[in-house]
């Protein structure tokens, strides 16, 4: 797939987030799950800041992809070198952006496979679902595990988050980039 990328802006206040009422494809999970890694394999391009330091996003990055829709890149959760204040602002940001936004048509929430979903990533579950935002799960790192630990590791998935909205993904091989744009697009042009 051919795609067209340009970073627009980043934001640290609401009243500051784009106004052309394109929609939207929010990112969102732990400072160190990858999302970065994602977006970028997913546009084909290194376009999203990447570290060896988590938590580089410190803002909502708004990408406008094929001059059509955003990749919204929001900032990680769990992040412990900030201060309790900065923590808190990025927080507050995230939840405003998520439950009001809305251009917002989709979130993908990023959990790494080799760990449980750590309680930010159940909050934000329990926003979405509050808010009646439709979300898919990317399950990240998934070329870090054997074949058997990845099957068992989405059967858990699948139970917990429901099998419709579980992808298993990793960003080094490819896997499930097609299957995250194939629900990108269904989801926008619906």
């Amino acid at each position: 797939m051919r795609v067209s990328v340009e970073f627009v802006k980043g934001v640290v206040k609401d009243e500051d987030f784009p106004t052309d009422r394109r929609y939207e494809v929010a990112f969102v999970g732990r400072s160190n799950v990858g999302k970065s890694r994602l977006i970028n394999s997913l546009l084909g391009c290194k376009i999203a800041r990447t570290g060896a330091t988590p938590g580089r996003t410190q803002q909502v990055n708004f990408f406008l992809v094929n001059d059509a829709f955003y990749f919204v890149d929001l900032p990680g959760y769990g992040y412990s070198k900030l201060s309790k204040a900065k923590q808190q602002q990025l927080h507050e940001l995230i939840e405003k952006y998520l439950a009001r936004r809305k251009s917002h048509m989709l979130t993908i929430i990023l959990v790494d496979c080799r760990h449980p979903p750590s309680e930010p990533d159940l909050r934000v579950k329990a926003l979405l679902e509050e808010a009646a935002k439709p979300f898919l799960v990317a399950l990240t790192k998934c070329d870090k595990l054997s074949n058997n630990e990845l099957k068992r590791k989405l059967v858990e998935s699948c139970a917990l988050w429901g099998a419709d909205r579980v992808i298993a993904c990793s960003a080094m091989t490819g896997l499930g980039r097609n299957a995250l744009w194939k629900a990108i697009l269904s989801q926008i042009n619906a």
